[in-house]
């Protein structure tokens, strides 16, 4: 029982403590150590300030307290538990550890300890550690052979800097001899006694004095030229790159110091053989002459090659660095790789993803300025080298790589910035972000100003004519930014990394210029022929502005296949050469160098446009007539309005089948020889599913599968273009041969059975794309009359299976239906007076809000009409007869008729459908290359495969229904079948 009570007074204790709990705030107060002022610290524990005890202060790092002046510590546990106790009047001093008092003999510091003069060392306890009652303040012997002085903490003697040694013999420097950076020289030797500590950032147009300069500027330029002190050198080449390598008519400034002592030591030679670099010195530039960089970049063979493939694959950019501190030591011979160029943080497999050769490599991001502060507190300087291996003797070398700074200035001008490589002035030495120059006040306080590598590229470019992948020397061009530091924690830079790699583009220039001049010249005589033939074709033989006109669209069509062809045979190029090469000889075209590209892709585009809608246009324009072959059979009694008799009249032909027909006619006006939709799906899948996409990245790799873990190259508009092309034209081609050899001939050829069709209704087609050229599909029934019962209509089926009638051709024992037609201008007068009677309301009767006049006169139109080309097909009129003849193969491949019809029409074997060149079918290419431009456009602009398969389809719908609802407008405008019928 007493357990059972506990265990129930424990349980309601855990609920109330719950619903306690349930009613309590989680917030607390943010407190900064900064915050707790005066007698108060800041406790580690509770993040909340905290009071020190009497004759207490908080200490130095703020999170404990400490005595004060004149108290020393009898117990210290951290924190505010701390006893203080005052040290007595005799002994007003404490010890530099806190825990005892001492007499001072020379006066005490603001903390409350001893002090000593300068080159005197304190000393508390005696030899054997025991406390002293007096403290001592004894002086560093600085004569001979001693030569000491106090340390910087002034605990200790120690031996003088050697310079105060040789100049004075004493630890003394002391006038007329000068005393900077710690170090005594002599003003007798000829060197400026006052060194030019600013550094300008002209970004901003400010000039600071650097807090560095003014300690080590002069000291390291005295030391470098005087004493020939190696990290002396390199300090002062570091000075002068944080000033931006920029050479002034100010000789005593960083750079103008190194320069003075660089003409100054010519004597002690040269390193390594290269002019430009003098021992002792640090190697900072190539030198000022007329066209040295492009002697350095442009006749200089790197002696080495690049493979992509085989035994002897070497794709590796071993980019090593010498790397220095601000103050000029050696610090390592550094890899690049993992990132030590790169600010931008990444995975290791990306960052070394920069130095495979090939494969061009962009990074940006955007760092805070305090993350800067933080991670380059000192700057790092850099010499890069390309490593190389001699195949011959198995050594080792390097291959100095040249730096090209876009904000050194010369004479205080700006240079580096023009695209003339002999006026570049190449150096050597770099940095990433420079914290320590911009410091005004003391070292190791926050900078004004900062100096940020906010551009790195490096530029490998290929020789030209090259079979084997050698390369010219990599070139490393960066631009700094100069930061105001206002705010560091809200401040940020944009920075970016990229390595490019280029060929001389000016051959494949001039062959693309060679190709398109050609092929232009051939268009315009192709289109010369064209409107040759369009003018015999509209029975005019004069030169006026619609001829002038019609030229130009011709052209603008054959000039777009013109740019199609060059863009496809490019984009094909690059492709295949680029990804299938073993040895390097060509190298993509950079972004800048692909504008040309685009520019002829986006003209295609837009000629291609054009040559659409005008084809487009004609044939919403197209003349069409349904020619009703069927006659009465029979008789029928018939009320004679207004007689009150009956009188007999032949039966009327049924509208029905012209009414089929139309309709049939009205459904293959936008049958493609391809699945549109089945088209840009599967583009779109081998793209992006399959991964035909990633043959497009700017590397050497033809994989199409890439891991999810490796860096993804930058796009190529050109091989996204020619990736893409390939696809649409393969998937197009596989579709036409598919549907042509198989779909068309075993399942349902719509072009083909609607000449069947017609046959079986009895009904022909007569169709004018011109004024005096069009087709005809001849479906006069063998049988006589269509309009029959289905008994009758299989009997004649069985019996035109059997041969046991006539064939369907226009001539005796021919079975051509189909007909290319050239009609004389009588024929077309002729035709043109009954057209305007026709359709003189711009459209076909209403059948129910029409006026019985209008219609009657449309309906007696029509028969006309279908009476007088019947019998023209049946050679009735004689001043207006046909001829029948096959064309010549000339003619079929220009497109021309030489004869011109002056007294006879001329029907022209077909032997095909090319009536269909009024159709979407016919025009298959025109259609297939629009998409194929339409897709690459959009794509280009985007760099979006599924957007640009999204608004292709819908541009193919959307002309589609055009190209539907205006043809069924113009269909029963000028064969007066009422609209609503077309269904």
């Amino acid at each position: 029982m007493a357990t059972a009570g506990y265990c129930g007074a424990a349980a309601l204790l855990l609920v109330l403590s719950v619903r306690l709990s349930a009613g309590q705030s989680f917030s607390l107060p943010l407190r900064q150590p900064q915050d707790c002022g005066g007698a108060r610290y800041f406790d580690i524990s509770s993040l909340a300030c905290g009071q020190c005890g009497p004759h207490q202060g908080r200490s130095a790092w703020g999170i404990s307290c400490a005595c004060l002046p004149g108290f020393k510590m009898v117990s210290n546990n951290g924190g505010p538990s701390v006893i203080c106790e005052k040290c007595p009047e005799n002994m007003s001093g404490v010890t530099e550890d806190g825990w005892s008092c001492i007499t001072c003999p020379k006066g005490l510091t603001t903390e409350g300890k001893c002090k000593c003069a300068i080159n005197e060392i304190l000393v508390e306890r005696d030899v054997n550690g025991k406390l002293l009652n007096e403290a001592l303040c004894i002086r560093c012997d600085a004569n001979e052979p001693s030569f000491s002085a106090s340390n910087v903490l002034g605990d200790r003697c120690i031996r003088c800097e050697q310079t105060f040694i040789n100049i004075s013999e004493s630890c003394d420097c002391s006038d007329p001899n000068i005393l900077t950076g710690g170090l005594c020289f002599s003003n007798s030797r000829n060197f400026p006694s006052k060194a030019v500590t600013t550094v300008r950032y002209g970004q901003l147009g400010i000039t600071v004095v650097s807090a560095w300069f003014l300690k080590n500027l002069q000291a390291s330029a005295a030391a470098c030229w005087l004493y020939s002190n190696l990290t002396s050198c390199q300090a002062l080449g570091n000075m002068c790159v944080m000033n931006m390598n920029s050479l002034s008519s100010t000789t005593s400034d960083a750079c103008g110091l190194f320069q003075y002592v660089y003409a100054n030591t010519a004597g002690l030679g040269t390193v390594h053989s290269v002019s430009f670099w003098r021992q002792n010195l640090p190697w900072l530039y190539y030198g000022d002459q007329p066209g040295l960089a492009s002697q350095v970049l442009d006749t200089t063979q790197f002696p080495t090659s690049f493979s992509f493939k085989g035994t002897n694959k070497n794709i590796k950019l071993q980019l090593i660095a010498a790397s220095y501190d601000a103050e000029g030591n050696f610090l390592k011979w550094q890899n690049l790789e993992g990132g030590v160029l790169q600010l931008c943080p990444d995975t290791l497999t990306r960052l070394n993803a920069a130095y495979i050769f090939g494969t061009t490599y962009q990074q940006s991001c955007t760092i805070s300025v305090s993350k800067m502060l933080s991670d380059f507190a000192n700057p790092i300087f850099y010499d890069v080298y390309l490593e190389y291996h001699d195949d011959d003797s198995g050594q080792q070398y390097l291959w100095a790589v040249p730096v090209l700074n876009l904000n050194l200035q010369y004479n205080e001008m700006s240079v580096n910035q023009g695209s003339n490589m002999n006026n570049w002035l190449l150096t050597r030495r770099m940095f990433l972000v420079d914290s320590l120059s911009g410091q005004e006040n003391d070292l190791g306080t926050q900078p004004r100003i900062i100096r940020i590598a906010s551009k790195i590229t490096i530029s490998i470019r290929l020789i030209p004519n090259t079979q084997r992948g050698t390369i010219y020397p990599p070139l490393i061009t960066i631009a700094y930014k100069d930061v105001l530091v206002q705010n560091p924690d809200t401040q940020s830079v944009m920075v970016s990394f990229s390595v490019n790699y280029e060929m001389n583009q000016s051959e494949a220039q001039i062959q693309t210029h060679i190709a398109l001049g050609v092929l232009g010249g051939l268009a315009v005589l192709w289109s010369l022929l064209k409107t040759a033939g369009w003018k015999r074709r509209i029975g005019s033989p004069l030169i006026d502005l619609q001829t002038v006109l019609k030229f130009l669209l011709f052209y603008a069509g054959d000039l777009a296949n013109v740019f199609f062809i060059i863009t496809v045979g490019t984009g094909l190029y690059w492709l295949i050469f680029f990804k299938a090469q073993q040895f390097v000889s060509v190298l993509l075209p950079l972004p800048s160098q692909e504008e040309d590209f685009v520019t002829y892709v986006g003209c295609a585009f837009a000629l291609k446009a054009l040559q659409f809608l005008h084809k487009l246009f004609s044939q919403l324009t197209v003349d069409v007539f349904f020619i009703d072959w069927e006659r009465p059979k029979g008789k029928i009694l018939k009320a004679v309005e207004g007689e009150g008799g009956i009188k007999s009249a032949a039966a009327p032909v049924s509208i029905w089948r012209t009414y089929f027909i139309a309709n049939e006619w009205n459904e293959i006006q936008t049958v493609r020889k391809i699945n549109p939709l089945f088209q840009v799906l599967a583009v779109l899948f081998f793209l992006e599913v399959v991964g035909f996409s990633n043959l497009a990245l700017m590397d050497s790799s033809s994989s199409l599968i890439r891991s999810s873990e490796s860096y993804v190259a930058p796009w190529s508009r050109i091989l996204r273009f020619g990736v893409s092309t390939v696809l649409w034209l393969v998937i197009a081609m596989l579709q036409i041969i598919f549907f042509a050899a198989f779909y068309e001939r075993f399942v349902e050829d719509k072009i083909r059975q609607f000449v069947d069709l017609c046959s079986m209704s009895n009904i022909s087609v007569f169709l004018l794309s011109h004024r005096s050229f069009g087709y005809y599909i001849h479906g006069r029934s063998v049988h006589g009359h269509a309009d029959t019962n289905m008994e009758e209509m299989n009997m004649n089926l069985k019996r035109e299976a059997e041969n046991l009638c006539s064939q369907r051709g226009l001539l005796p024992n021919t079975d051509g239906q189909t007909f290319q037609i050239s009609i004389s201008s009588k024929m077309r007068q002729q035709y043109d007076r009954i057209h305007e009677t026709l359709t003189r309301k711009h459209g076909p009767a209403r059948l129910l809000d029409s006026s019985a006049t209008t219609f009657e006169q449309s309906t007696k139109a029509y028969h006309t009409m279908n009476k007088f080309l019947g019998s023209f097909i049946d050679h009735v009129h004689k001043d207006m007869d046909y001829i029948v003849k096959d064309k010549l193969l000339l003619e079929r491949i220009i497109g021309m008729e030489f004869m011109e019809p002056m007294e006879k029409s001329i029907f022209y074997n077909d032997e095909g459908h090319s009536f269909s060149d009024v159709l979407f079918y016919g025009n298959e290419a025109t259609l297939l290359i629009f998409d194929i431009l339409f897709f690459s456009v959009v794509d280009l602009a985007s760099q979006s495969f599924v957007l640009a398969a999204v608004l292709t389809y819908l541009q193919q719908e959307i002309f589609r229904f055009i190209r539907n609802t205006a043809g069924q407008k113009n269909l029963a405008s000028k064969t007066l079948v009422d609209e609503r019928f077309l269904i």
